[in-house]
């Protein structure tokens, strides 16, 4: 009575299944929050008799119409198939190896009863009236092919990775295909392939054990004697759509769980940043790899009892883990990772093979440093709330949260975290010695997919953890890849011996990588002034007050003249308020103006924003609204083409009155920390981000770029880059801080 659920081994998928058996027999509609918040079956019995609301209705036979419609699931896969053709990206491959006197006229036979059980199976979904439906053929009308192939032991991996890669036409294709490999006289490879639009992972393991059963009853000259299924795929479709209702209900289950969803992703990042090898395609092509690690039995025990002290599961565990790796990475404080949960709702589904998984968002927030027990909180707090809201299909969260649509990336989550605890795909065959055979897909639907696999002892103790990491190849190299395995083992190391320190500050490099980085720094080194970027320019100016410093078409400007008109908006914009630590956007093209402004805003103690006025209005507006600089510098004839937006404008065509207008030496204080100027990334990886440089960084740039290229007095710089690239940075404040 009083011993905890998890503590027993419970996790989220266990948790989702008693949800399920107490609808069916307590005729109650428990929430897996109301479970982890009352582990113990005394705690969780006072709970249940405050639980209400609605129970849902059970999944039984429906009345089918004319057209069965996809399920959601199935409606986004079918639609990618159309957008990029017939694809293997969605192939699950079973390769068992089967060694012994196999009877291939019963393995047929009972791959036929095997289709005949399951309706999915021999499914197709072509397109009527403009819609997609499910089309279920009769049994006799799909035959699949289990005449042995001949194929060289030595060409083995080569022909299984062709055969689970050819492609799926999921209009006109049967999702089901069979190769049986035969590598020697008792030695055979059986191969069958799923197409996801019929099946998920967990199907493997029913799909399994009913091919066993029917080669059993098959060898002893009869059919397989087993219960009939409660319901099909077919039903479970028209169940769900009416489960889950219409958006346009406010009372429906759509409507409360899409109203959790918008709320709980707004603002998410839409891609991550993170260490690519190489830039990332327009369209990917899903090439991928994968490599494994191990968690070892020590390690395994260690994480446990964390999650166990800390009201948690092992998930949620290796969850904040890949979070923080991330983050470490590169990726920021907002990591959203995408997880698959089984979508079996109903004790109806457990034994049917069909395309139920669901894939949840769970947005992890790293920010403010926290300490791991700290990250772990709020892992568990989301993730709970994800969990309640676990049945709205990810197919139509994109569709509301509508991400800009692009084939280059996945929408709304880059990076997968999967513990692998559903039933193992078993199967007995007699006279056969049966066992799983690796196979190389070549296929990575994700940036990175980290999946861990438990195993226990005898006694059902933690006895190690089977790590994989599967990766793209078009962004990612294998050393990227094993780098990240690695520093993930140690990052989970280091948060089990003490789980009370700080992420950020977890050490991840090993001695090779920390004895590299310390050589990286013992390169020749030059003694740089610490200085601001106006407080150099001044020094410059004072040393060549007659030198030109800025030439546009016929018009020049001395550094004493540019000193002068400088100083006058640099004081105009102190009396408008503007003082350290403000942002000032720049909406200028590439004048003289221009480059007296950006002297101006350094000298009012300010920070520059530079905003290109020929970029598209929502850009444009996207940077102002996400920046909220103080003031807007612009000209009166760009004024015009700038998109609506609240920022107080001061246009600077006649910078030369300022110099009379606005005389003397501003007085603001700046240090080589304070904040330069703000440069928006492209946004080619996501939403444009702003990286603030600070002045002691820009003038050390500055001067490694002068000694680099050489740069005299005599030469000159062409200044041609848009203010809105980093390129134009070094064109305009290169030559100005040292006579060029």
């Amino acid at each position: 009575m009083d011993d905890d659920f998890f503590a027993l081994g419970g996790h989220s998928l266990l948790a989702t299944r008693l949800v399920s058996r107490a609808r069916t027999a307590l005729d109650v509609e428990l929430e897996v929050r109301t479970l982890f918040e009352h582990p113990t079956v005394s705690t969780l019995a006072d709970a249940l008799d405050a639980v209400g609301g609605t129970v849902r209705p059970a999944l039984r036979p429906q009345s089918r119409p004319e057209f069965v419609p996809l399920s959601y699931a199935q409606q986004r896969l079918w639609f990618l198939g159309r957008l990029e053709g017939p694809s293997p990206t969605y192939n699950i491959p079973l390769v068992l190896r089967l060694d012994g006197r196999l009877d291939t006229e019963a393995l047929r036979a009972a791959l036929g009863d095997v289709v005949e059980r399951h309706e999915t199976l021999r499914t197709v979904h072509p397109e009527t009236d403009g819609v997609a439906r499910q089309l279920v053929l009769g049994a006799g009308a799909v035959r699949l092919d289990a005449e042995p192939v001949d194929v060289a032991p030595g060409r083995l991996d080569e022909a299984l990775t062709a055969t689970v890669s050819e492609a799926f036409d999921v209009e006109s294709d049967v999702p089901v295909r069979v190769r049986l490999l035969r590598t020697g006289p008792d030695a055979h490879v059986l191969v069958l392939t799923l197409h996801h639009i019929a099946g998920d992972g967990w199907s493997l393991a029913p799909l399994a054990r009913d091919l066993g059963a029917a080669y059993r009853a098959r060898l002893a000259g009869a059919a397989p004697d087993w219960e009939p299924l409660p319901v099909q795929y077919a039903d479970y479709a028209l169940w769900q759509r009416r489960t889950l209702g219409e958006e346009s209900d406010e009372e429906s289950v759509s409507a409360r769980q899409l109203a959790f969803w918008r709320k709980a992703l707004a603002g998410m990042p839409e891609v991550l940043d993170l260490p690519f090898d190489r830039p990332r395609p327009a369209v990917a092509a899903h090439r991928g790899d994968a490599l494994g690690f191990v968690l070892d039995e020590r390690l395994h025990r260690g994480l446990a009892r964390l999650a166990r002290s800390s009201g948690c599961t092992l998930f949620m565990v290796l969850q904040a883990a890949v979070a923080a790796l991330l983050s470490r990475h590169g990726a920021g404080d907002d990591i959203p990772l995408g997880t698959p949960v089984a979508g079996r709702t109903d004790e109806a589904l457990d034994d049917l093979v069909g395309f139920f998984v669901n894939t949840l968002v769970l947005r992890t927030d790293v920010s403010g440093d926290p300490t791991f027990r700290e990250l772990l909180d709020r892992v568990r707090d989301f993730d709970l709330g994800a969990y309640a809201n676990a049945d709205l299909p990810f197919e139509r969260l994109v569709d509301a949260v509508s991400p800009e649509r692009t084939q280059s990336h996945h929408p709304l989550f880059q990076t997968m975290v999967v513990l692998q605890n559903q039933e193992s795909a078993r199967i007995d065959l007699p006279g056969l010695e049966v066992s799983p055979h690796p196979v190389h897909t070549g296929i990575a639907k994700f940036d990175l997919t980290f999946s861990f696999t438990e195993r226990r002892d005898e006694a059902g103790g933690p006895a190690g953890v089977e790590g994989s990491l599967e990766f793209s190849t078009e962004v990612f190299e294998p050393a990227t890849a094993r780098a990240f395995t690695e520093r993930l083992a140690r990052l989970l190391t280091a948060v089990v011996d003490d789980p009370d320190q700080p992420v950020h500050g977890v050490g991840l490099l090993d001695a090779d990588e920390r004895a590299e980085v310390v050589e990286l720094g013992r390169g020749e080194t030059r003694d740089v002034p610490r200085t601001t970027l106006e407080q150099a320019f001044r020094a410059q100016a004072a040393r060549t007050p007659r030198a030109v410093a800025v030439r546009e078409g016929q018009r020049t400007l001395t550094y004493a003249e540019l000193e002068a008109e400088s100083n006058g908006l640099a004081r105009e914009l102190g009396e408008r308020g503007v003082a350290a630590g403000d942002l000032v956007a720049l909406a200028l093209p590439g004048t003289a103006e221009s480059v007296v402004a950006m002297l101006a805003v350094t000298k009012a103690g300010a920070a520059y924003l530079p905003v290109d006025p020929d970029y598209p209005p929502a850009r444009v507006t996207y940077m102002l609204d996400d920046a909220r600089p103080k003031l807007l510098l612009t000209l009166d004839g760009v004024r015009d083409r700038l998109p609506a937006h609240s920022v107080p404008v001061l246009a600077v065509d006649a910078t030369a009155s300022w110099a009379t207008a606005r005389p003397g030496v501003p007085e603001a204080v700046v240090t080589p920390s304070h904040p330069a100027y703000v440069i928006y990334t492209s946004g080619s990886t996501g939403k444009p981000k702003g990286v603030v440089i600070s002045h002691g960084a820009a003038v050390h740039h500055m001067a490694w770029m002068a000694d680099h290229l050489r740069l005299t007095p005599q030469d000159r710089v062409l200044a041609r880059t848009s203010p809105s690239f980093d390129a134009s940075v070094w064109e305009t404040w290169l030559p100005l801080l040292h006579g060029a």
